[in-house]
């Protein structure tokens, strides 16, 4: 599986693109602006974007997404209960945190356990609420995409809209903390590390 990091927007968020190595179907994961860059990473793979994803709908994971559905036609996903966010620049805080207000329409509302296909890859949705409401975490192969639920030996702020810290952490332990421990942890900000050493170190959740 063909997977690239762009740190993105203002806020440097961790954009991953991701992709199937026998079709180059591939997805964008949390356009947080610099689009150019995306763009760039697509055409010199050869790589054919099918499906844009959020992982939440705060301002810094979203700056890009308009441009970039407008520039692939592909079509953009969220989980059904950060859906309100999207649509509100007063609730997603994009005019603060990008300078533009992104108030747009997802192609498709995700549920908890759905899947989706891309090439020979399956992506598998996890419902992580806690930072949002709709807050979820992408599992496709050894990668598990987590947004700002977890970090490398820290968790999501939850004092913003949708945030609840019992909720957040109670999603980390049962839904995160119980898949494979060799996953890779792939964040919404920072560095890389996997579930077995979140697990063991990670001091908001001993």
């Amino acid at each position: 599986m063909f997977i690239e990091r762009i740190p993105a927007g203002v806020y440097a968020v961790n954009c991953y693109i991701f992709a199937d190595d026998k079709t180059n179907k591939a997805v964008v994961v949390d356009p947080g602006g610099d689009v150019d860059k995306i763009i760039e990473v697509l055409e010199n793979n050869d790589l054919k974007l099918n499906y844009i994803i959020l992982t939440h709908g705060h301002g810094d994971h979203i700056g890009g997404v308009e441009e970039l559905r407008d520039k692939t036609q592909a079509p953009i996903y969220i989980h059904k209960d950060d859906a309100y966010m999207l649509r509100d620049a007063n609730i997603n805080h994009s005019t603060a945190i990008v300078g533009s207000k992104v108030e747009i329409e997802p192609d498709h509302l995700l549920e908890d356990g759905e899947a989706l296909d891309l090439g020979e890859l399956k992506l598998n949705f996890i419902h992580t609420p806690g930072h949002t409401k709709g807050g979820m975490c992408i599992e496709v192969e050894n990668a598990l995409f987590t947004g700002d639920t977890l970090f490398a030996n820290s968790i999501g702020r939850t004092d913003l809209e949708g945030g609840n810290q019992e909720e957040l952490i109670d999603s980390i332990k049962n839904k995160l903390f119980v898949l494979n421990e060799e996953l890779t942890v792939f964040p919404g900000h920072g560095p890389a590390s996997t579930l077995r050493i979140e697990k063991a170190t990670n001091p908001y959740i001993r």
